[in-house]
């Protein structure tokens, strides 16, 4: 008995000619390669804790050479840390991938002019995150510095790991998120919502607004993050600026 097999190779239909079962059948085949993807790129980040806790405990070696040490104070703590690093270094390992079937996903159902904008938009907000996650890096031996002496000389510090990770994370974070602040003014300019000129006239309110989200963005809330995020953020305001009267041209 001759069975009718598909071939892999067969063309799948147009976005504007698949059903609904069809979507969330493409979901689903993107949702699981990537889940895959994070499980093993887990598993390898898991392997190599060593190497990754020791990058991330650089900048507390910064500051305090000499006893850069991290204290636990209950047996599961440090089997809690090491899934913790597994699970942000799987996302992180992982990334090219997930934003791959992401980005698949996403494309059959644009236009060649919007595929056209798509591109450098993606590009511009993969390099913006990691400037920005960079930046917290490199300024978070600072951080650590203020806030291990705001305390006064009285206190004598215990770094708890997962506090700590917890912290440089989301200090990553927050730089990276809002380093797409340019990608969000451009795009509501090439839509027509903004023109360079209306954010010409607000650089003064743009200004206090900059100050405040870095305030209350920064996870560390010490001065030297602060500053590192707002400099930045109305260094790209400009450029958001000049880019629009470079598209209109």
């Amino acid at each position: 008995m001759a069975l009718s097999l598909k071939r892999s190779t067969e063309k799948r239909p147009k976005p504007d000619a698949m059903t609904m079962e069809q979507h969330i059948g493409e979901l689903r085949r993107r949702v699981l390669i990537s889940a895959a993807a994070f499980l093993v790129a887990a598993v390898v980040a898991f392997v190599a804790y060593d190497a990754i806790l020791a990058a991330l405990k650089h900048p507390y070696c910064i500051v305090a050479p000499d006893h850069c040490s991290f204290y636990v104070t209950g047996p599961l703590d440090g089997l809690g840390l090491r899934i913790k690093i597994a699970a942000y270094g799987g996302l992180f390992l992982a990334s090219p991938i997930w934003l791959w079937e992401l980005w698949r996903f996403i494309t059959p159902g644009l236009n060649p002019k919007e595929k056209r904008y798509a591109l450098p938009f993606i590009g511009a907000s993969i390099a913006l995150f990691a400037l920005g996650a960079g930046v917290a890096y490199l300024v978070f031996p600072h951080a650590l510095q203020w806030l291990g002496t705001i305390g006064g000389p009285s206190l004598t510090e215990i770094l708890d790991p997962n506090k700590y990770l917890s912290l440089i994370i989301l200090l990553m974070v927050a730089f990276g998120v809002t380093f797409e602040f340019p990608v969000l003014l451009v795009s509501l300019e090439v839509a027509g919502v903004l023109t360079p000129e209306k954010l010409a006239s607000w650089r003064r309110w743009a200004i206090i607004g900059i100050v405040v989200v870095a305030g209350v963005f920064t996870p560390s809330s010490d001065p030297f993050s602060m500053l590192a995020m707002a400099v930045p953020l109305y260094i790209f305001y400009e450029i958001s600026i000049l880019i629009g009267k470079l598209l209109r041209r």
